[in-house]
């Protein structure tokens, strides 16, 4: 893919999010790890967040459902698979639905967002699929502070909790990371940050993932999502928050107009998804 047309990801180029848009294709319902911030919910439209969405896709619907979109909403560069579980934890359908689309629309960009845990052996057929842009969520790379951000991991059926949960799931990330940038990826860290667990830990992440040759971090606010183990921890402030950025910008780019989408977001960052282009759909 051609810079230019790289420079047309609204979420990895804060000016290409004021012309471009971009679709979630919620294709991906289940997750392999759980995070004690998260609670999924499908059939969802009172929640701006990742992890929910208003409607599932069947890979069969994924085209007549983007083509809808498209012609609502025709800036739109970017078709993205970011849930409303993990990518990787139904790879088959992933790599299915993204077959389809890159053959249908061979001029859009192709975007996978991720905790990393089972990505590693599709980077392969990511790069073959022109895959241009890959997130990875990286909450904590000391398995202590990830014992308190994950509550359990499944690694291949093998459930795991606490500290070894972590230390898997960062071991996993980690090999992620450096073979997608060895595939000439383009790669985003997402970092939620969860006041009094990982906001000290953060410069830490960031120094890590540098390490990788990550492009760009997005240190995200935690919100708070009602019957998730950590319900009651506040999100942080502006203040706070601007200030993390700061100071870790001096390691690493920074995305800051994230607006934390939803799995089934469509349009320009901060639109919602018309309601007219899941009507009729199989």
């Amino acid at each position: 893919m051609d810079k230019e047309s790289l420079l047309k990801h609204p979420c990895f180029n804060p000016k290409a999010s004021q012309f471009f848009g971009r679709v979630h294709i919620p294709v991906a319902p289940t997750c392999n790890i759980q995070c004690r911030f998260c609670v999924r919910k499908y059939d969802c439209l009172n929640e701006s967040r990742p992890g929910v969405t208003s409607f599932l896709l069947k890979p069969d619907a994924v085209l007549p459902y983007l083509e809808k979109v498209l012609a609502s909403e025709p800036r739109t560069t970017v078709v993205g698979i970011a849930g409303p579980g993990d990518a990787f934890a139904t790879p088959d359908t992933t790599l299915d639905v993204l077959r389809r689309v890159r053959e249908k629309y061979p001029g859009l960009l192709l975007c996978v967002s991720s905790n990393g845990l089972n990505i590693l052996p599709y980077i392969n057929q990511l790069a073959d699929l022109d895959v241009s842009h890959v997130t990875i969520t990286i909450n904590a790379v000391d398995p202590n502070i990830g014992a308190k951000i994950y509550k359990w991991v499944n690694d291949g059926g093998t459930i795991l909790h606490g500290e070894e949960a972590a230390a898997r799931l960062w071991k996993k990330q980690k090999e992620a990371t450096k073979k997608l940038k060895q595939s000439g990826i383009t790669v985003k860290i997402n970092s939620i940050l969860i006041p009094g667990i990982n906001d000290a830990h953060m410069d830490a992440v960031a120094r890590e993932i540098k390490a990788l040759g990550v492009d760009i971090m997005n240190c995200t606010p935690l919100i708070p999502a009602e019957g998730s183990d950590l319900s009651a921890v506040r999100s942080p402030d502006v203040k706070e928050l601007r200030g993390i950025r700061k100071r870790l910008s001096k390691v690493l780019p920074q995305m800051c107009h994230c607006t934390q989408c939803r799995a089934d977001a469509a349009g320009l960052l901060g639109q919602k998804v018309s309601c007219a282009c899941v009507e009729a759909l199989p």
